[in-house]
């Protein structure tokens, strides 16, 4: 049996630093399991927006090493579901290159939430709209231009309620609630969904963000809820969202980007909520809970080893009840200490030797944004 690949695509910041506790609980995890994973890294260093205000001497040179970076990603991300791979790890970057691959490769952002006894199904449109813009600069001025299309949205709501059913086999979504700005499309997006509620047998409405809002606070959303939300509204919400549904904040999460180009095979991108903590960078301070729960999934998911997300709980709830937490979980551990503690309530493996992994030459960290007290994980979530 062929060892399965996993991609990984490391960013700056504290990405070099989560990138090793990603390697270190996947290969525990796999070999734990009789199972050895081939790791494939991107060979770039991708900027976060710390490092690139660092670097660029300007707006001209801040758009082109945008443009790099969301084309080699977009190349290594074609390159591994061509060569099979249907799961990558990436810490943050920058949100620019980010939606620029978003949008060339169509990505969605899913995430399952419940919360007294109703569930959610959070589908963050990611492929189009203001996010996904390019800009035209002008002395003075910048004009960002985006589109909206029929396709990609007919192919956001088909992968939708087609998760959904995989989320909730037995009973399916009962209903598809759509947030997004649609009166400045002049009733476009009423007219590409007339005809979809029929053809996937569900109910699908368009409603104004602020509406959906007002339902969330008075009611909630009701079991069984897809909500397909544009971008600009669900990257603020996400965090609402996960205190309502998810009852943990997001420093401890990980989500996932799938990639519905056709090219792209369903390839799948793990990363953590939180952004790249530029702050945090080089020492030893980050909160690693959300890498270690990417690792579980995805050796769980495209590992072949099946409990490592139910063992990796029970671990982080031991090392959390013995108090070993990062500073921004109230503790007083490092990164290292809290991957360590992980790591010897999941014991040692027997019978598979550990894979030689080359160590990365970690880019020295720029300075941070702006100033201000450090936190780990505080970035804004992309």
């Amino acid at each position: 049996m062929n060892a399965p690949r996993i991609a990984l695509a490391v960013g700056r910041g504290t990405g070099p630093e989560l990138a090793a506790v990603f390697e270190r609980v996947l290969h525990r995890i796999t070999r734990l399991h009789g199972v050895e994973a081939e790791l494939v890294r991107s060979p770039r260093y991708y900027h976060s927006y710390a490092s690139l205000r660092a670097e660029a001497g300007g707006t001209e040179e801040a758009a082109r090493l945008t443009e790099q970076d969301a084309t080699h990603y977009e190349r290594f991300c074609r390159e591994q579901a061509a060569a099979g791979v249907r799961a990558v790890f990436r810490t943050a970057v920058n949100a620019q290159s980010l939606y620029l691959v978003r949008q060339r490769l169509a990505a969605v952002k899913t995430e399952a939430l419940t919360a007294d006894g109703a569930r959610l199904f959070l589908v963050r449109d990611q492929a189009q709209g203001f996010y996904t813009g390019e800009n035209r600069h002008t002395p003075g001025r910048v004009v960002r231009t985006m589109e909206f299309s029929r396709a990609v949205t007919e192919q956001v709501l088909r992968h939708a309620v087609r998760a959904a059913r995989e989320q909730w086999p037995d009973e399916g979504p009962a209903r598809v609630l759509m947030a997004y700005k649609y009166h400045l499309l002049d009733g476009a997006l009423d007219d590409w969904t007339a005809g979809l509620s029929t053809e996937l047998a569900v109910g699908i409405g368009v409603f104004q963000p602020d509406t959906v809002n007002r339902n969330l606070i008075a009611r909630g959303l009701g079991d069984r809820t897809v909500l397909v939300a544009g971008n600009e509204w669900a990257d603020i919400m996400h965090v609402v969202l996960l205190d309502r549904y998810g009852s943990e904040r997001q420093e401890n999460r990980c989500t996932e980007n799938v990639y519905l180009h056709p090219d792209l095979n369903g390839l799948t991108e793990y990363q953590t909520v939180h952004g790249s903590a530029d702050d945090l960078a080089g020492r030893d301070l980050v909160n690693p809970v959300a890498t270690v729960r990417a690792a579980a999934r995805i050796a769980e998911r495209y590992a072949a080893c099946p409990g490592a997300t139910a063992a990796v709980e029970s671990g982080l709830r031991a090392v959390h009840a013995h108090g070993v937490r990062t500073p921004d979980l109230d503790g007083k551990a490092s990164t290292t200490e809290v991957v360590e503690a992980l790591l010897a309530e999941l014991g040692a493996p027997t019978g598979v030797p550990a894979p030689a992994v080359p160590a990365p030459a970690v880019p020295a960290p720029a300075g941070p944004a702006s100033a201000g007290p450090a936190t780990a994980g505080t970035a804004v979530p992309r």
